[in-house]
Order: structure tokens, then C-alpha cells, then sequence
């Protein structure tokens, strides 16, 4: 298959094109900005037509959560047009397409983990956009594939993992909220999750995907200064009051991922052990 990566210089994109080798039986499309403009409806068209694509990972996004309160304009066209755009130029080839999205379609009220047929409630720009993304991609192709993920790490580009790392380095004492809770995500693992979903076939609709287990931001730090043999610096818990964001967070958004598991027969690693490995690779 010829296979399009949108996004290739992103934390996932980048574990992907890692991955690529291990799967040789494809032909890969690694893209970013500057070699596809996802925003440009003509551009996708013809560089699908032209390359015979047969599939599209869109791993393409705006992700900064803050920031995006204050730019919804372009918020709105990474997250919600863009992957419009993509579905409709593969669904002309009765190609498939994944798309990838977030743990901020919810509100984060529940106190058991989200399943995919739950009722949606972004409460911000990001999260919004997200879910129009989604439902676009579905609207459009039949063969689609939407992954919810959340609390994504690597060792590529920034992330917590590598704040939390320079800042143990750097300060005597750090607070980190500790009433969010959720389940951080190796972009490793992620990427392995969508390679086995490629080569056993599609099978269309939402699915969960993080790591096993559950933690909150606080205990995440603790766990990543540990590992790192960090030990100077002092972490206290916060409370969300504590530190406020332009963004509202989820305060609880463990996905349940039985569907992914149960669906390609996937064992998914403890977040802990996760982060043992991307640490001893950083």
C-alpha cells in the first residue's frame, strides 16, 4: 500500500516513520507543512491522485491547548477542516483514513473510564475542534479510523516528560497539579497500535488508545524524576485552582480500551514501563 503520514515531524509522526522500516511492505508519504499543506483542499487532492495513495495516518494537529483559546481561526482548520479535506480526497479511492484525536472531547466529570459510545463534551477550543475533525473524517469516509488518545510523551519534540526532566534539573521545588487524572501515552506505543491496525485491516469507527493503568499529573512526576535517579528536587501537589490555564482541563479522562484491545488483539504496555523506556532512550 502507499501510505500518507501527515504530520511526520511530530512526536507520533516521528515514532512512526521509526516503524516504518520494521514494515517494508508499504510505500510511505512522510509529510509536513512543507511538503503537504493539509489546509489546502486542491493540494491533498492532487497529491493523492498523483502518488496513488491508498491510505492516510493523520497525525497532523494543533495541539498547543492554551493557545488555541486564542486561535480558533487556525485551531479550526488544523483540527476540523483539515482532516475533512484528507477523508474526502481518500474516500475517492476507496481508501482508508485514521485519524487521530484526544481525551478533550470529554469534560472529564465521569469516575469510570470513557468508552467510545459515550456522550462527547469538549470544553475547549482544542477539544471542540478535535470533535468536528472527527466527525468529519466519519461524515466522509467510510473507512475510517478515529484513535482518541491522551497525554502524549516521546522522545521527540516537547512534552511533559522532558519539561518535567529539565525542571528537576533546574529547581529545588516544583508543584504539579494533582487532582487530574488520566493515562499518559508513549508515541511508541501508539505508533505500534497503528501499524497492527494497518496490516490486519481497518475495521471502521472510534477506538481509545493510551497506556494501561492511571495516574495523575502529580504522581506522573514523581514516577519520571524517579527513573531518572532525580532526586533534588522537592515536588508538592497542586490543586487545578492552583494553577490556572487559559483551557479548561478534564479532571478524570481514563479511556476504557477494551474496544482497540479486543478488536486487533493488542497487549498494551503499563504506562510506568513506558516511561522506563523513552527515559532510558532520552
Amino acid at each position: 500500500m502507499n501510505i500518507l503520514i501527515t504530520g511526520c515531524n511530530g512526536q507520533l509522526g516521528n515514532e512512526i516513520q521509526l516503524l516504518e522500516k520494521n514494515n517494508p511492505q508499504h510505500k510511505y508519504f512522510n509529510t509536513d507543512v512543507d511538503e503537504l499543506d493539509i489546509t489546502d483542499a486542491d493540494a491533498i487532492n492532487q497529491y493523492v491522485d498523483e502518488n496513488h495513495i491508498d491510505g492516510i495516518v493523520n497525525c497532523a494537529a494543533f495541539t498547543a491547548v492554551d493557545k488555541a483559546e486564542s486561535n480558533e481561526e487556525i485551531c479550526t482548520r488544523l483540527n476540523a477542516e483539515a482532516p475533512a479535506y484528507l477523508a474526502a480526497a481518500i474516500a475517492k479511492h476507496d481508501g482508508w483514513i485514521i485519524q487521530i484525536s484526544t481525551d478533550y472531547v470529554f469534560d472529564g466529570t465521569n469516575h469510570t473510564p470513557y468508552t467510545e459510545d459515550e456522550d462527547t463534551c469538549p470544553n475547549s477550543v482544542y477539544g471542540r475542534t478535535k470533535l468536528v475533525g472527527e466527525f468529519n473524517v466519519q461524515k466522509l469516509c467510510q473507512r475510517s479510523m478515529i484513535i482518541r488518545t491522551a497525554w502524549l510523551y516521546s522522545t521527540f519534540g516537547n512534552n511533559f516528560v522532558k519539561t518535567m526532566l529539565r525542571l528537576g534539573k533546574e529547581k529545588s521545588e516544583l508543584g504539579v497539579i494533582f487532582d487530574q487524572i488520566g493515562t499518559p501515552t508513549y508515541a511508541r506505543d501508539l505508533a505500534v497500535a497503528i501499524f497492527t491496525a494497518i496490516n490486519k485491516g481497518i475495521v471502521p469507527g472510534i477506538y481509545h488508545f493510551t497506556n494501561e493503568g492511571v495516574t495523575s499529573w502529580y504522581d506522573f512526576t514523581k514516577a519520571i524524576h524517579r527513573l531518572a535517579g532525580i532526586k533534588d528536587c522537592h515536588v508538592r501537589p497542586l490543586h487545578t485552582s492552583e494553577y490556572p490555564t487559559p483551557a479548561a482541563r478534564p479532571h478524570y479522562s481514563v479511556l476504557d480500551k477494551t474496544k482497540i484491545k479486543q478488536t486487533y488483539g493488542l497487549d498494551i504496555p503499563y504506562w510506568e514501563e513506558s516511561l522506563r523506556d523513552c527515559i532510558e532512550k532520552l
